[in-house]
Formats: C-alpha cells, structure tokens, sequence
C-alpha cells in the first residue's frame, strides 16, 4: 500500500467520524426507540461528583452509542456481524435452532435467592388466607435443546425445586406444565414471554395446584390477532432477519369487567387492548401492559377471590383464570408497595398466588412488599 493511498484512507476515515459526530450532533434528541422498546440515555449532567465517580463518562459513552445517526442500521450490522463470524449470541441473545431467539439467564445468587424465598415465607405466615408460589421456567431452560451447543445458562430446574423444597408456601409446579408441551409453539420465538399456548398450560398449572377443575383447549377458539409480532429479543438482540410472531387470543372478552390503574387513578380496562396492536409492544394487547393494579372480575361466577402478585406474564394468563375465579386482583410491585396482607384482608380475598417468571424473580427488587 503507498504512503499516499494510506493518507487517503486515514482522511476518508477521519471525514467519515467527523461528519457522522456533527450529523448526531444536530439530530434532535429522542426519548425512545421503539425498535429497541426502551428509553434511551438522556444526556450527562456534568459536576465534580459525577466526574470523580465516573458516572459522567459512563453516561456520555451511553448517550454517544444511543444518538448516533443511524443507529438501528449499525445494531442490526453487529448482530450480522456476529452471526457471519460464527458466534451464536449477542447482547446475550442466543441465535437458536428453529429460528428462535432465547435469552440467557444468568446463575442466580444463593444468598439474594434465599433472602426472596424469605420474603414469600413471610407472606404465607402473616396471612390467613392459603399462599401460592410458582417460577415460570424460562424458554432456556425448556427449549433447552435449541440452545446452541454448550451454551452457559443456568440450571432453572434445579433452583426451582430447591426453593419449592424450601418454601411453606403452597407451589404450582409450572415447570412439568410447560416440558411436557415442549415440543409445542408455548414462547414466542423473537420474545422472552410465553405464548397464549404457554399460558393456557400454565392455568391449568394453577388450577391443579389449588384443586380446580382444569379446563380444555378444545373449548375456546383460537383467534390470530396479529402475525407482525416482533418482540423485546428482536430488539436487544439486533437480529433482523427472523420472520415475526403471531398473537393468539382465546378466551372471549364477554361478561368481564376490568379495572385498571394505569397512572394512579381507576380506569375501564379490559381484557385486550386493540390499540396496542398497532404499536412495537404488541404484548401490551393483554390488559393494556404495565399497571400498578388491574382488578377483573367475571359476571355471575362463583369461583374464589384471588390475588396475583404478578409479572408481565400474568397479562396473557388473566383470561383463562377468569374460567374459574370471581376476581382477580392483580399487583406488579414494581409500581405498587402496598401491602399484601392488609390488600388482601381489605378486599376479602381467598388466596394469594405469587407468580414470577424465573428471570423476573431473580432481578425484581421490591418482594419486600410480600413481607409488610
């Protein structure tokens, strides 16, 4: 290569830095990408203390990576990038068989594993009303056999019946429900949550656990609500080339009444939003999403009052418990601190289930409420 072509090369790339650093620069500032279905960085707020800390630097590197011009065309090139070099992951996303994306789960911590397990205890001995615990397995750990060869992740079956072993609480065994439909389309495969499928399995999980009936497939039509489902593992991962999900809806929205808390205050709710299927987070479809407390309750049944402290997941359960409960009372303590107990005394309810996806339970930060 001649001195000169190298000079050549070093100002196309100096040019190439520069004019990509100005064009992000004078782009104006998004809030959210919904491509990747999350905030991005607000820019760094500079004083003597988040410099000593280094907060400012972490935070200007986020902002940088966030805001450069183009930037969902450059995370879809890495993720090409990774695939093309043989990788089989990226972002922690794990480029499966079956054209399926599954997300990593990291082992779990023994002493904040027991601390949560302590939290659910607590409940079961404060309340005079029976308690429920179930983990939903991840897709890693049931669709373990599409897992890329020798592929890390934790070992969900054996920490779920170490802490059933450990609980008093009453346990629903979700893992037997969902392997033995393993071969069956029950997680979505650009998504971590289970499919409708998934969770029509996982009622009867339920209902087994508390002596209910369970109820048949062969009783409800399946209808495709939407085939353009692309869900939080396309967007982390940077995987473009998968072809989307479907949303599947079975249980009618008929004689329910729902009521939910979205910002505070009640609002009419309803089992599927159809809005939100015009929208990335088509997940969103069941109950509305994210709420601080949904109440449902079905016409003329006279099944048990219950109360879910609940995950994302629970949103596309709710419709096939309503097959056998009154009410439901749902409550995500990531916006709701109240107390379980006196909740539950207040609103005369018949049991409480804490049901958590094994990922959620090992990051969720405020199961203390369980405890008060």
């Amino acid at each position: 290569m001649s001195k000169k072509f190298s000079v050549f090369l070093t100002v196309l790339f100096c040019a190439f830095i520069g004019c990509m650093s100005v064009a992000s620069l004078l782009l104006p500032d998004k809030d959210f990408s919904p491509l990747e279905n999350r905030y991005l960085q607000k820019p760094p707020k500079l004083s003597a203390e988040t410099l000593s800390s280094g907060k400012f630097m972490e935070e200007a590197e986020d902002y940088v990576s966030d805001h450069i011009l183009g930037r969902d065309f450059w995370v879809a090139a890495k993720a090409w990038s990774e695939r093309l070099s043989g990788k089989k992951e990226n972002n922690g996303v794990y480029f499966a068989a079956q054209d399926t994306l599954i997300s990593r789960v990291d082992p779990p911590d023994p002493a904040d594993l027991e601390q949560k397990i302590g939290y659910v205890d607590a409940l079961a001995g404060n309340i005079s009303v029976p308690v429920y615990f179930g983990l939903i397995p991840s897709a890693a750990e049931i669709w373990r056999d599409r897992l890329p060869a020798g592929a890390p992740t934790a070992e969900e079956k054996a920490v779920i019946e170490q802490l059933y072993f450990s609980t008093g609480a009453n346990v629903i065994d979700m893992y037997t429900a969902l392997a033995s439909h393993s071969g069956e389309d029950i997680y979505y495969r650009t998504d971590h949550h289970w499919t409708s499928l998934g969770a029509f399995y996982g009622a009867n999980a339920v209902f087994e656990a508390m002596g209910l009936e369970p109820i048949s497939l062969e009783d409800y039509q399946k209808t495709t609500v939407s085939n353009q489902f692309n869900g939080t593992l396309f967007s982390s991962s940077g995987v473009r080339w998968l072809a989307p999900d479907s949303i599947d809806a079975y249980i009618p929205d008929q004689g329910i009444e729902v009521t939910s808390w979205f910002r505070g205050a009640p609002v009419e709710g309803s089992l599927y939003v159809d809005s939100w299927l015009a929208e990335k987070d088509k997940y969103s479809y069941f109950l509305g999403g994210r709420q601080a407390l949904c109440v449902v309750k079905k016409e003329g049944s006279a099944g048990p009052r219950v109360m879910l402290v609940r995950d994302s997941y629970s949103d596309s359960l709710t419709p096939f418990l309503t097959e056998r409960f009154s009410e439901i009372h749902l409550i995500d303590p990531r916006d709701n601190l109240s107390s379980i107990r006196e909740y539950a005394e207040a609103n005369n309810i018949d049991a409480v289930i804490v049901l958590y996806s094994f990922s959620n339970f090992l990051t969720d930060r405020n199961l203390f409420v369980l405890a008060r």
